[in-house]
C-alpha cells in the first residue's frame, strides 16, 4: 500500500490530533480491521465537534480478508446502537444492506472458486448449472424476504452525530 499521499498515518485508537479536531468522519469498511472497535469508535467521539457528523460502514458478513488483521467477521445494529449511545452519539440512520436470501446467494456464489481452492474436485457443467439454479431462487426468495434481518449480521451503515458530551470515557 502506498501511504505516500496520506495526510496522517496513527494507530486508529490514538490519532494525533486535538479534541474537536473534525466535523466529520468517514470510516469505512474498517473496524474489522480493529483489534478494539470500541476504542476506535471512543477516538472518533474525542475527534468530532459536539455536533460532528460520524459515517462509517461495516461489511456484509465479511470473510477474513487481510490477515491477519482481521479481527471480526461482522457487526450488528445492536453493537452500534449500544455503544454508540454510551459513547454520547446520537443515531441519525442505520441501514442493513442484504437479507438472508442474499447471504445465502452470496455465499453459494463464492462455491465455484471455494471449490476450486479448498478441493481436489472441479465442479461439472451440471454442478454449476444447479448453482445458478439455486442462486435464481435464493434471488427471488430475497425479493419478497420479510425482515430476515435478525438472523445475521449483514452490512451497516450508520450515521451519527457526536452530542454535546465533554470528554469521550475512557478504557
Amino acid at each position: 500500500w502506498d501511504h505516500g499521499k496520506l495526510d496522517i498515518v496513527s494507530d486508529i485508537t490514538a490519532i494525533p490530533q486535538a479534541d474537536a479536531s473534525f466535523d466529520a468522519i468517514l470510516c469505512t469498511e474498517v473496524l474489522e480491521h480493529v483489534p478494539d472497535a470500541l476504542a476506535a469508535l471512543n477516538e472518533f467521539h474525542r475527534l468530532l465537534n459536539p455536533g460532528g457528523r460520524l459515517l462509517l460502514t461495516v461489511p456484509f458478513v465479511s470473510f477474513t480478508h487481510f490477515a491477519p488483521y482481521h479481527f471480526s467477521t461482522g457487526f450488528s445494529r445492536y453493537y452500534f446502537e449500544l455503544h454508540l449511545k454510551n459513547l454520547g452519539f446520537k443515531i441519525d440512520e442505520i441501514y442493513l444492506s442484504g437479507n438472508f436470501f442474499e447471504l445465502l446467494a452470496q455465499e453459494v456464489r463464492r462455491a465455484r472458486d471455494v471449490a476450486d481452492k479448498y478441493t481436489d474436485r472441479r465442479l461439472s457443467f451440471f454442478d454449476k448449472r444447479a448453482l445458478k439454479m439455486v442462486i435464481n431462487l435464493l434471488g427471488k426468495l430475497g425479493d419478497s424476504d420479510r425482515g430476515s434481518s435478525e438472523l445475521a449480521c449483514y452490512g451497516v451503515f450508520v450515521e451519527a452525530t457526536r452530542g454535546d458530551r465533554a470528554s469521550s470515557i475512557s478504557f
